[in-house]
C-alpha cells in the first residue's frame, strides 16, 4: 500500500526542517526529534539514519558535551557546506512552496 500524502509531505521536508533547526543552534538527535515530532508528527526513528547521512555528506559535524546526569550527549552543528546546503534548499522550498500556493489558489 503506499504512503499516505501526509508522510511522503513530511520526508520530503525532513532535511530542510533538520538543517533549519540547527542554523538557530546546536542539537543532540533527540531533542532534534522531539521538536520535530511537536511541530510536524515525525517518528524519533527516522531522525538517527538522516543524522548520520547528514554526517557522511558533510552537512553536519558532531561533538561531545559531559552531562551531569548521565553519558556525554552528541552535539550536531552545521558545516560550512551545511550552512551552504540549507541556504540552497530555503530558497528551493520557498520558490516551490509559492508556486504551489499559486496553483492552489486559482479558482476552479
Amino acid at each position: 500500500m503506499p504512503e499516505s500524502v501526509d508522510i511522503q509531505l513530511k520526508k520530503g521536508a525532513l532535511d530542510l526542517c533538520v538543517l533549519a533547526l540547527l542554523s538557530r543552534a546546536d542539537g543532540y538527535a533527540y531533542e532534534i526529534a522531539s521538536r520535530l515530532a511537536v511541530a510536524i508528527g515525525m517518528g524519533e526513528g527516522t531522525i538517527y539514519p538522516l543524522m548520520r547521512r547528514m554526517q557522511s555528506d558533510g552537512l553536519v559535524e558532531t561533538y561531545l558535551v559531559e552531562s551531569t546526569a548521565g553519558p556525554s550527549r552528541k552535539y550536531y552543528r552545521l558545516t560550512p557546506k551545511g550552512r551552504e546546503s540549507f541556504a540552497a534548499q530555503r530558497d528551493a522550498w520557498r520558490a516551490f512552496a509559492t508556486a504551489v500556493d499559486d496553483i492552489l489558489g486559482e479558482p476552479q
